[in-house]
């Protein structure tokens, strides 16, 4: 058997994260994950200061062989529209690829690390949980994303969730400048629907594109991802043949109420289910929540019962607000679909409520 003291099942942000603090602490962490590194991980990919800071991100370091792109502004509008630019003269995120970000985080954490390897079997012995029949920790920590195996464990039962369903592609741009011209690194660009449930992007990374869309309809969205790469052929943004896209899943915590913890065990990320509203950032989320479910492990002081870990609750409730309060309001469509065309071609609006307070989250305190 090989014992830890802790066990993080997934090595993206939020578990390389959690991972770094303990082995900082002195604990003796493992980290279980299905895929080898690097991995292919589709993502957006762009990290705001807030990240640089709170995962203490040397940039000169990460920047050295690997992707990071400068972004000083944002081109939005409605999907077909005119767009507009908000150019803020100053690097205000960072382009990258989650295929390097993830694999950098994971292998700075210091964890021992069980790649390749899905969880198979979880099962109590005691006070301890053992994994595949051959790892045995007396705390277990969920990070494997959405569909994570240990937040199955918490909550078996789970209903119907409101999830943001997304599809996207990456590739490397073919050099020849007929391809994404107008596409530009430092300006990534975002098409909102009506509805303003959701959008597409084009964010270019150096030598890479990535696009994708995201929308909480599910019934809808096939339909609008057609439209949207209509659009982008006849903008010239791809052409040739069709480049496979692939989807996934995530969670807004203002309408997420996933149980964050049971007995010996922690879900941070998207496995819990906190990805900001309204853009869906998760990568910020996932840092926080690493850190704080680190922090509420370490103040268990191996006393790892449901009522010792209900801190993490009261930790993730004070830096994200209450979960599960996002409601459907009984608002017109005309009157939504008003406001966004208000709101997507106000400089001032766009500039302060989408990008600022929608997508960068500058006004919400460091930790």
């Amino acid at each position: 058997m090989e014992r830890c003291d802790v066990l993080v099942v997934g090595g993206g942000p939020a578990g390389s994260t959690c991972a770094r603090r303990l082995v900082q602490a002195g604990c003796n962490v493992a980290v279980l994950d299905k895929a080898m590194f690097p991995r292919e991980k589709l993502c957006t990919g762009w990290i705001t200061p807030a990240v640089v800071h709170t995962a203490d991100l040397d940039l000169a370091e990460y920047g050295a062989g690997r992707t990071l792109q400068p972004i000083t502004g944002f081109r939005t509008g409605p999907m077909g529209g005119d767009l507009l630019l908000t150019d803020f003269q100053r690097t205000i995120s960072y382009g990258i690829r989650r295929c390097e970000f993830d694999d950098y985080l994971l292998r700075r954490s210091g964890a021992r690390l069980f790649l390749g390897e899905p969880l198979r079997t979880l099962a109590r012995d005691g006070s301890e949980w053992v994994v595949n029949d051959r790892i045995t920790a007396p705390v277990v920590v969920g990070a494997g994303g959405h569909f994570c195996p240990i937040a199955r464990q918490i909550n078996p039962d789970r209903g119907q969730e409101a999830a943001i369903v997304a599809q996207e592609t990456e590739y490397r741009l073919d050099g020849r400048g007929d391809e994404a011209a107008d596409v530009r690194g430092e300006w990534p660009e975002l098409f909102f629907w009506p509805d303003l449930l959701g959008y597409g992007w084009c964010v270019r990374k150096g030598e890479y594109l990535n696009i994708g869309a995201g929308h909480l309809n599910h019934a809808e969205f096939p339909s609008r991802v057609r439209q949207f790469t209509a659009m982008l052929r006849a903008r010239g943004v791809i052409s040739g043949a069709a480049r496979p896209w692939k989807g996934h899943a995530y969670l807004l915590s203002s309408s997420s109420s996933r149980p964050l913890y049971d007995a010996g065990l922690l879900l941070v990320g998207d496995a819990a289910g906190l990805a900001l509203a309204p853009s869906g950032e998760g990568i910020l989320a996932a840092v926080e929540s690493g850190l704080l479910a680190a922090d509420t492990i370490l103040d268990a002081a191996t006393d790892y019962s449901r009522d010792r870990l209900a801190a993490y609750e009261e930790r993730i409730t004070a830096r994200f607000g209450r979960r599960g309060r996002r409601r459907a309001l009984p608002v017109p469509e005309w009157l939504i679909e008003l406001a966004s065309r208000v709101l997507l071609t106000s400089p001032r609006l766009t500039r302060r409520l989408l990008i600022e307070d929608g997508f960068l989250h500058v006004r919400r305190a460091a930790m």
